[in-house]
């Protein structure tokens, strides 16, 4: 065994070493060709490169999600998913990545609950903590989703969502509440994986 076999996967970039963190995105689509959005998005997604694909989930179908106290516009149901990759990309770039697919897809933030064509969360980056407004992670309100927890669940069930616990049970919990935030699994929908 050598040095470099001992040494976790890092990459020296500008005098930094770059760890490589394991991240889940959360994502969904009610507008439009749903199914097609969220297949567009997961190929822009990997279509530059820092951004190795591990997994993703079947497709779900849930309602609109608002927080007890919000009020949620009229609008379709959801079609969601969780995808898992690996990446030595930096929080921030990752956003941005986000942001400009979500952009390129017609994603609008005019009303807050609203319908989109295209809704990119970053769930979990590693085991990174952040309290930045414009990427909080992990993402303060996963715990509470269905949509996340759920599809999440199918792929990685015994990962621990920091400071609430392992996955496969918070989703069995959630799934359990029943009401407006079950979600449906769609086993007549598939996506392709990224080239």
């Amino acid at each position: 065994m050598t040095a470099s076999d001992r040494m976790p996967d890092r990459t020296a970039t500008g005098g930094h070493m770059l760890v490589e963190h394991r991240v889940v995105f959360s994502i969904g689509s009610n507008l439009g060709d749903r199914l097609d959005n969220i297949q567009e998005s997961v190929d822009a997604l990997f279509d530059a490169p820092g951004l190795n694909f591990v997994a993703f989930s079947p497709v779900y179908e849930t309602a609109p999600y608002a927080p007890p106290g919000e009020t949620i516009p009229e609008q379709g149901d959801f079609l969601n998913i969780v995808l898992i990759a690996d990446t030595r990309l930096p929080p921030e770039n990752l956003l941005e990545r986000v942001l400009n697919i979500e952009t390129s897809l017609r994603r609008e933030r005019k009303v807050r609950w609203g319908p989109r064509t295209l809704d990119i969360d970053i769930v979990v980056f590693g085991d990174v903590s952040s309290d930045d407004p414009d990427l909080t992670l992990p993402h303060p309100r996963a715990h509470e989703r269905a949509f996340v927890l759920v599809p999440w669940a199918d792929i990685e069930p015994d990962v621990l969502l920091p400071g609430h616990g392992r996955v496969g049970d918070l989703a069995q919990a959630k799934q359990a509440e029943g009401g407006p935030s079950a979600v449906r699994r769609r086993e007549d929908l598939a996506l392709q994986q990224p080239a």
